[in-house]
């Protein structure tokens, strides 16, 4: 059963989206249903969540506030209802990486189509981390967890990525294994995680014909405009400039042979 923590300023409304639909029977239990987002930091702070579920009818700007907190913690899902049908608020989720946004009215069927995506998802990083756990047979030296941490970017670079969720999963403290790992990359595991997904976009935009921010979405950006800042950083030229170059340099190779 997949916990969920519930953040609702409203407690009749609190009442009401725990008998919407059958928790149980989806594979979801709410655990804890906080009013405060005093009380949701608290309790993030101790617990960990399989899902974040957030009603914004009556918390507003507040709600995406407190998903800051929680990305800053984990990256395990968000999932908001309620609010409006705003693009505004919809790129503001986007950009915090939220998994799902149900605006008002949500109908029982949305929901349960939505809880069951991300329950997929859940259900898919932890087999994955059983996969890991089960398979590390080996006692995990130095050497061999930064691979295993190389080997779980590789695989998860769709993902929004973090070394203390690695950490987590490998029961390392986050800490002691990011100084490992910039010992034996000469590299912060951030700057690594930067370069793998650069390279990937530098590959998918060079010889494949998916659309740029299918690519950034690919690579683990759901914010195109922060996936184009960060190539061009990287790179010294635009996604699109990279990849009509990088097609001239195809052509004329295939030209030579």
């Amino acid at each position: 059963m997949h916990n969920i923590l519930l953040i609702d300023s409203n407690e009749q409304s609190i009442d009401k989206i725990k008998g919407k639909i059958d928790w149980a029977y989806y594979g979801f239990i709410i655990q804890d249903a906080v009013m405060t987002i005093a009380d949701g930091l608290s309790l993030i702070n101790d617990k960990s969540y399989d899902l974040y579920l957030l009603n914004l009818t009556h918390l507003d700007i507040f709600g995406f506030k407190f998903c800051e907190q929680i990305r800053k913690q984990t990256a395990n899902p968000i999932l908001l209802i309620g609010g409006e049908k705003d693009f505004n608020l919809v790129r503001q989720a986007m950009n915090l990486r939220v998994n799902d946004y149900l605006p008002n009215p949500v109908a029982n069927e949305e929901l349960v189509d939505s809880i069951m995506k991300i329950k997929e998802s859940i259900e898919e990083k932890k087999a994955k981390v059983l996969t890991y756990n089960t398979n590390q047979s080996q006692p995990k030296t130095a050497s061999n967890i930064i691979d295993i941490v190389k080997d779980y970017v590789e695989q998860s670079i769709h993902e929004n990525i973090t070394l203390k969720e690695i950490s987590d999963t490998l029961h390392y403290n986050a800490s002691y294994l990011g100084q490992k790992f910039k010992c034996q990359e000469k590299m912060t595991f951030i700057q690594y995680l930067l370069e793998q997904r650069m390279e990937k976009a530098k590959y998918l935009l060079r010889f494949t014909d998916m659309k740029i921010y299918q690519i950034a979405y690919q690579v683990g950006y759901t914010d195109l405009d922060w996936f184009y800042k960060k190539f061009k950083s990287h790179t010294g030229v635009s996604a699109s400039v990279y990849r009509e170059t990088s097609s001239e340099e195809v052509v004329n190779q295939q030209h030579s042979i």
